[in-house]
């Protein structure tokens, strides 16, 4: 197996764990609240792991683009942290973590159209399985 699909298997099960535990973090508390506490940890984490791991030569490579790109992801990553937290806060957090997997064909759709990365008929199929889980998920 190649390192980056163990990569994605592990993070597929911090993904499942950390709903649950964010679920049990917001008794008594907003979602809002909940989620800038959490980003705090998530914050200082990620420093703390860059600091270890990170060359320190590779900031020389920052690029203008770079700082754009990544940016841009932290605010749609901060856009839809805020919507899953209210979401989880109110509803059931099985049925808020099925619906927030729709990204995947999110991203599948905007990886072929910007990244002009292929769809095979395998990518096609899951996105298609998945579509049609969100139709479940929506009329149940």
């Amino acid at each position: 197996m190649e390192r980056w699909i163990l990569y994605a298997f592990v993070s597929m099960a911090f993904a499942g764990f950390t709903s649950v535990i964010a679920k049990l973090g917001l008794t008594g508390i907003s979602a809002d609240l909940g989620l800038a506490i959490r980003t705090c940890f998530v914050f200082v984490f990620v420093l703390l792991f860059a600091a270890a791991v990170v060359p320190a030569s590779q900031l020389d490579m920052l690029t203008w683009k770079n700082f754009f790109w990544l940016g841009l992801s932290g605010v749609t990553t901060a856009a839809s942290w805020v919507f899953y937290y209210k979401a989880i806060k109110l509803g059931d957090v099985s049925t808020v973590a099925l619906i927030d997997k729709g990204s995947v064909v999110v991203a599948v759709l905007l990886a072929c159209w910007i990244l002009n990365e292929a769809i095979t008929p395998a990518k096609l199929a899951g996105a298609a399985l998945i579509a049609g889980g969100l139709v479940v998920i929506a009329r149940g």
